[in-house]
Parts: structure tokens; C-alpha cells; sequence
């Protein structure tokens, strides 16, 4: 898969901190790309050497092959987490100002506008100040003038924030809309129930180091700790003292009228196949099913892991 950019062996130090450390990800072209990490770990720091709003101490960014210059700005559209518009300008006639910055005419970006004012239902706000706006209006300002240009690679830091669900979900169909037009998108949160549904890719940065990349789906299948979930119908009456016999771990039991869950674990060498023939003497089999980690617990093994290595150092 072909790397839209290249983050190669970049470190970052403020005075006695290390934000970055020799950090190296490849982020895929048409995609988008989760950059996870906890608070503190050099996400930001990676984000405003991406905009060359700082520049590294060492390493090197490479846009499409090219070494990262600055001229490459006008391809790259910024949400910031920390939003910031002129509260006593009219709302068109700050759009329109922040769209002229990013090199599209007058017509050109209030015809652009009108049609995303109107998808976003803040039409009849064209003419107001944006100090009577809500914070969800303005941030759906801002992520309009952030995408307006049409910029290859889109970089949002957590653009739900303050969102309700129905307005999350509205940017959620915009920024998938925006991947399949051929946009290359950074994706910057700490909500990992997003980060399944929409990230083809993460990498997950601790302490200044990135600890883990890859996959989504991949991720989860090597980060996979042999849970199964079973449910019977009618099952037999001795089903305990039945899996006491086999080599599994109960985690938990929910026997319920004619009806029975359990949640099991194995160990590696016992595959799927030989589990559920083991399961069948117990009842009626109406599910069986692995479960596989979610990003969730992903990110707070990784984190917790590298953070106490860290911690006994």
C-alpha cells in the first residue's frame, strides 16, 4: 500500500521533555489513519510538525515522496481540538475569510459554502455573529472551512468534542464521504468506539515512542486472548461438572430458565473447531462466537504496559 506520508526517525524536545522520540509511521494514501495515545504522549507535538507550525529536531517528514516543504500547507486542512473563531465577525463573512486564506476566490467559496451551510442545517446563520453561536455551531464552522478547499490530507483532532450524537453522526457520514472522494485523513481521538468505525489504520504513541501500528482488524486478531462467548438451549443438567473436565477457563456463567451464556477462555492451542465440539454435548448450541479485543482494551493494555516499563526504569 502506497504511503502518503512518511514519518521517518522524528524526535521532538522542549526544554527537558521529550515529546517525541525517533517516532517513524506510515500513513497510508485514501485512508484514514487513527493517531492514538493518551494524554501527554506527543500526539499534538506529531500533529503541529505535520503543519510546520514547529519543525523537528531531527528526522524527516516525506508528502507523496517529497520532502515536507512549505509549500505542501495549501494541501493540508487542520481541525484543531482547541477551536478558535473572530466572535464579533458575521459567520458568512468569516467563512469566506478564512476560505480566501486557504487560496479560493470570493464566489468561488461563498458557492461553496451555501451548499455545506445548507447540508449542516446553519443556513438561516449566514448573517449572524458567531458569539451567538453554540459551541456546536461553531465547531461545524470550523470543520466546513477545514474541508472546504478540498485539501488531499485532512487532519482532525478530536472533532466530536461537545457534539451530540446526532451531529456525530453527521460528520461521521462527511468524513467517510471525504476518504472515498480520495482525501488522505489524520484522525486524533480518545474515543476508541470511533476509532473502529472509522479508522482503516492506527498508531499509538505512549510516552513519546510509538508502541503499536497496523491494521485495525489485524491488530485485533494478533491481540486476540481466546474468549469465546456460548449460549444453550436446554442445556444438560451437569453442564458444571461437564467443563470442569475440559481444558477451558469459566470466566462467567448465566444460567437463565431452559437458557445458558458462558464466557470461556482457552488456550492458544486449542482452535475454534475442537471448542465447539467440546460445547455440543452441553445443549442445544444456539451462539458461538470469539471475542475479540475491542481498540478499548487494546489501548489500555499497550498504554498500561509501557507505562509501567516506564515506571520501573
Amino acid at each position: 500500500m502506497q504511503s502518503y506520508l512518511s514519518i521517518n526517525e522524528v524526535t521532538k524536545r522542549y526544554a527537558n521533555h521529550l515529546a517525541l522520540d525517533r517516532v517513524s509511521i506510515e500513513i497510508p494514501q485514501n485512508k484514514i489513519f487513527g493517531l492514538l495515545g493518551p494524554n501527554g504522549a506527543g500526539k499534538t507535538s506529531l500533529i503541529r510538525i505535520i503543519n510546520q507550525i514547529t519543525a523537528p529536531d531531527s528526522g524527516e517528514l516525506l508528502l507523496k515522496g517529497q520532502r515536507l516543504h512549505a509549500d505542501h500547507v495549501t494541501q493540508i486542512g487542520y481541525l484543531p481540538e482547541e477551536r478558535g473563531l473572530y466572535k464579533k465577525m458575521k459567520v458568512g463573512e468569516q467563512a469566506i475569510y478564512l476560505a480566501r486564506l486557504k487560496g479560493m476566490s470570493k464566489s468561488e467559496a461563498q458557492k461553496k459554502l451555501k451548499v455545506w451551510f445548507e447540508k449542516f442545517d446553519i443556513l438561516n446563520w449566514w448573517d449572524r455573529k458567531v458569539e451567538e453561536l453554540s459551541k456546536g455551531m461553531q465547531q461545524k464552522i470550523q470543520f466546513i472551512v477545514t474541508v472546504l478547499h478540498q485539501p488531499e490530507l485532512l487532519i482532525f483532532d478530536e472533532p466530536f468534542s461537545g457534539f451530540d450524537p446526532i451531529n456525530v453522526n453527521l460528520l461521521k457520514t462527511e468524513i467517510l464521504k471525504l476518504r472515498d472522494q480520495g482525501a488522505t485523513i489524520i484522525f486524533s481521538t480518545h474515543n476508541m468506539a470511533s476509532v473502529e468505525e472509522l479508522c482503516d489504520q492506527i498508531a499509538l504513541i505512549n510516552q513519546g515512542e510509538k508502541v503499536l501500528e497496523g491494521e485495525v482488524n489485524a491488530l485485533k486478531e494478533a491481540n486476540r486472548n481466546y474468549t469465546y462467548s456460548c449460549e444453550f438451549y436446554h442445556p444438560v443438567s451437569n453442564w458444571q461438572t461437564a467443563l470442569e473436565k475440559l481444558p477451558l477457563e469459566l470466566l462467567e456463567s448465566d444460567p437463565l430458565s431452559n437458557k445458558l451464556k458462558l464466557l470461556l477462555k482457552t488456550d492458544s492451542s486449542l482452535n475454534s473447531n475442537e471448542l465447539l465440539r467440546m460445547m455440543l454435548p452441553l445443549g442445544e448450541l444456539t451462539s458461538f462466537q470469539e471475542l475479540l479485543p475491542s481498540m478499548n482494551d487494546i489501548f489500555i493494555q499497550k498504554v498500561g504496559k509501557t507505562t509501567k516499563s516506564a515506571g520501573d526504569e
